[in-house]
């Protein structure tokens, strides 16, 4: 199958949260929002659904884009991440920024994506970057369209299942040595924690899609 899917279309969910974007509050996404003075770097992360890798055609089997970043990074090594990176001066926009990233990161071909709604954007004091997550959905259907294309910053891509993310059994509560508790997911072997983790938990709560999970069981970070 080339190209573009029969089942080109977004799942309803998706487009109804992209619709109701401008009457979120900031508040609802994270309660880290920029301080009036602003972070001291403005970047744009991707937050890119897609068709099912095995069954294009099944909205049930949408998917959702996680990079897994190379571990010989001075910041962050190892760990999750979204398709991203800092504003350049060319990027005309949060989506210009997230699209150029993504291609440069994964060879994400930005002609195969429909941007839907820039979210909140969020603010990471730890690092104090001010990133707005880009949602978007992606309508090709092979998955190796997407590579480390720049291992210097990628060491894998993974294309978990939504279905995957809202199951309960497959939830859990990672603990920071600093006290921060937040949701967390076990995706081949990468644990998606932290940032990532919190804006897909909001995305898909948002959505519609949260299920109950009070049983999960939390687990230490290992750092």
């Amino acid at each position: 199958m080339s190209g573009e899917v029969a089942q080109a279309r977004p799942p309803t969910w998706l487009t109804d949260l992209a619709g109701r974007v401008p009457t979120i509050p900031g508040e609802r996404f994270s309660r880290f929002l920029p301080p009036p003075e602003g972070g001291r770097r403005q970047s744009a992360v991707l937050v890119l659904f897609g068709p099912g890798v095995h069954d294009p055609t099944d909205p049930e089997a949408t998917t959702v884009v996680i990079t897994e970043r190379a571990h010989t990074m001075r910041a962050h090594a190892g760990q999750p991440a979204f398709p991203g990176g800092g504003v350049e001066p060319g990027d005309q926009d949060a989506a210009g920024t997230a699209l150029r990233e993504a291609h440069e990161e994964v060879g994400l071909d930005p002609a195969s994506v429909d941007v839907l709604a820039e979210l909140p954007t969020l603010h990471i004091p730890v690092s104090s970057y001010d990133v707005t997550p880009v949602l978007a959905w992606w309508r090709r259907a092979e998955p190796q369209a997407l590579w480390a294309k720049d291992p210097r910053e990628v060491a894998r891509v993974l294309q978990p299942e939504v279905a995957t993310l809202t199951d309960p059994q497959q939830r859990f509560w990672v603990r920071h040595p600093s006290g921060f508790l937040g949701p967390a997911w076990e995706v081949d072997g990468l644990l998606v924690w932290g940032f990532t983790a919190g804006v897909l938990d909001r995305v898909l709560d948002l959505a519609g899609l949260g299920v109950p999970w009070p049983d999960a069981p939390t687990r230490d970070l290992a750092l």
